[in-house]
Protein backbone atom coordinates (compact mmCIF):
# COMPACT_ATOMS: atom_id res chain seq x y z
CA UNK A 1 0.00 0.00 0.00
CA UNK A 2 1.40 3.38 -0.95
CA UNK A 3 1.35 6.41 1.31
CA UNK A 4 0.36 9.88 0.17
CA UNK A 5 2.02 12.85 1.84
CA UNK A 6 -0.48 15.56 2.74
CA UNK A 7 0.62 19.17 2.62
CA UNK A 8 -1.48 22.30 2.71
CA UNK A 9 -0.77 26.01 2.92
CA UNK A 10 -3.91 26.26 5.11
CA UNK A 11 -2.01 24.91 8.12
CA UNK A 12 1.40 25.83 9.52
CA UNK A 13 4.51 24.28 8.04
CA UNK A 14 6.01 21.37 9.92
CA UNK A 15 8.52 22.56 12.53
CA UNK A 16 10.77 19.56 11.90
CA UNK A 17 11.49 16.68 9.53
CA UNK A 18 7.98 15.26 9.32
CA UNK A 19 4.83 15.54 7.20
CA UNK A 20 1.73 17.51 8.17
CA UNK A 21 -0.21 14.37 7.37
CA UNK A 22 -0.07 11.00 5.65
CA UNK A 23 -2.88 9.17 3.90
CA UNK A 24 -2.53 5.41 3.89
CA UNK A 25 -5.53 3.75 2.29
CA UNK A 26 -8.65 4.84 4.15
CA UNK A 27 -6.63 6.21 7.10
CA UNK A 28 -5.40 9.77 7.45
CA UNK A 29 -2.80 10.50 10.13
CA UNK A 30 -2.31 14.12 11.16
CA UNK A 31 0.88 15.12 12.97
CA UNK A 32 0.59 17.01 16.24
CA UNK A 33 -0.61 20.52 15.61
CA UNK A 34 0.43 23.49 17.70
CA UNK A 35 -1.56 26.70 18.20
CA UNK A 36 0.11 28.37 15.23
CA UNK A 37 -1.78 29.96 12.35
CA UNK A 38 -0.98 29.01 8.75
CA UNK A 39 0.92 32.29 8.46
CA UNK A 40 3.26 31.12 11.22
CA UNK A 41 1.83 33.48 13.85
CA UNK A 42 1.68 31.92 17.31
CA UNK A 43 -1.77 32.07 18.90
CA UNK A 44 -1.40 32.81 22.59
CA UNK A 45 -4.43 34.93 23.47
CA UNK A 46 -5.95 32.28 25.72
CA UNK A 47 -6.16 28.52 25.96
CA UNK A 48 -9.56 28.40 24.26
CA UNK A 49 -8.17 30.18 21.17
CA UNK A 50 -5.10 27.95 21.22
CA UNK A 51 -7.27 24.83 21.37
CA UNK A 52 -9.50 25.99 18.51
CA UNK A 53 -6.42 26.77 16.38
CA UNK A 54 -5.04 23.26 16.91
CA UNK A 55 -8.37 21.75 15.86
CA UNK A 56 -8.68 24.04 12.84
CA UNK A 57 -5.17 23.07 11.73
CA UNK A 58 -6.10 19.40 12.00
CA UNK A 59 -9.24 20.05 9.97
CA UNK A 60 -7.27 21.86 7.23
CA UNK A 61 -4.83 18.97 6.90
CA UNK A 62 -7.65 16.43 6.86
CA UNK A 63 -9.43 18.39 4.12
CA UNK A 64 -6.23 18.43 2.04
CA UNK A 65 -6.11 14.64 2.45
CA UNK A 66 -9.71 14.08 1.38
CA UNK A 67 -11.18 13.74 4.88
CA UNK A 68 -13.23 15.89 7.26
CA UNK A 69 -13.40 16.37 10.99
CA UNK A 70 -16.37 13.99 11.01
CA UNK A 71 -14.01 11.22 9.84
CA UNK A 72 -11.81 11.56 12.94
CA UNK A 73 -11.75 8.39 15.02
CA UNK A 74 -8.94 9.27 17.44
CA UNK A 75 -7.51 12.49 18.91
CA UNK A 76 -4.57 12.80 21.28
CA UNK A 77 -4.37 15.99 23.34
CA UNK A 78 -1.08 16.97 24.94
CA UNK A 79 -1.25 19.54 27.76
CA UNK A 80 1.54 21.00 29.84
CA UNK A 81 -0.95 21.36 32.71
CA UNK A 82 -3.73 18.78 33.09
CA UNK A 83 -5.64 21.35 35.17
CA UNK A 84 -6.45 22.98 31.78
CA UNK A 85 -8.48 19.93 30.76
CA UNK A 86 -11.94 21.43 31.43
CA UNK A 87 -11.26 24.55 29.35
CA UNK A 88 -9.91 22.46 26.48
CA UNK A 89 -12.82 20.04 26.79
CA UNK A 90 -15.37 22.86 26.38
CA UNK A 91 -13.82 23.95 23.05
CA UNK A 92 -13.39 20.33 21.94
CA UNK A 93 -17.05 19.59 22.61
CA UNK A 94 -18.17 22.62 20.60
CA UNK A 95 -15.87 21.74 17.70
CA UNK A 96 -17.30 18.22 17.42
CA UNK A 97 -20.91 19.16 18.27
CA UNK A 98 -22.11 18.53 14.69
CA UNK A 99 -20.68 15.00 14.69
CA UNK A 100 -23.04 12.16 15.43
CA UNK A 101 -20.26 10.41 17.37
CA UNK A 102 -17.38 11.97 19.27
CA UNK A 103 -13.97 10.54 18.37
CA UNK A 104 -12.05 8.49 20.91
CA UNK A 105 -9.55 10.60 22.81
CA UNK A 106 -6.48 10.48 24.96
CA UNK A 107 -5.44 13.49 27.02
CA UNK A 108 -2.06 13.46 28.69
CA UNK A 109 0.06 15.92 30.61
CA UNK A 110 3.58 16.41 29.29
CA UNK A 111 6.47 18.35 30.78
CA UNK A 112 7.00 20.52 27.70
CA UNK A 113 5.91 21.01 24.09
CA UNK A 114 7.71 22.49 21.07
CA UNK A 115 7.97 26.28 20.94
CA UNK A 116 6.87 26.48 24.59
CA UNK A 117 3.16 26.05 23.79
CA UNK A 118 0.64 24.73 26.32
CA UNK A 119 -1.29 22.43 24.00
CA UNK A 120 -0.82 20.22 20.94
CA UNK A 121 -3.16 17.72 19.26
CA UNK A 122 -2.87 14.97 16.68
CA UNK A 123 -5.58 12.93 14.99
CA UNK A 124 -6.38 9.82 13.00
CA UNK A 125 -9.29 9.75 10.56
CA UNK A 126 -10.95 6.85 8.75
CA UNK A 127 -12.57 7.62 5.41
CA UNK A 128 -13.99 4.14 4.71
CA UNK A 129 -13.34 1.85 1.81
Amino acid sequence: MSHQVIHTQSAPKAVGPYSQGIRSGPLVFVSAQLPIEASGKMVSDDLSSETRTCLENIESILNAGGATSQDIVRVTVYLTDIADFQEVNAVYETFFAASSVYPTRVCIEVSALPKGVRIAMDAIAYTGG
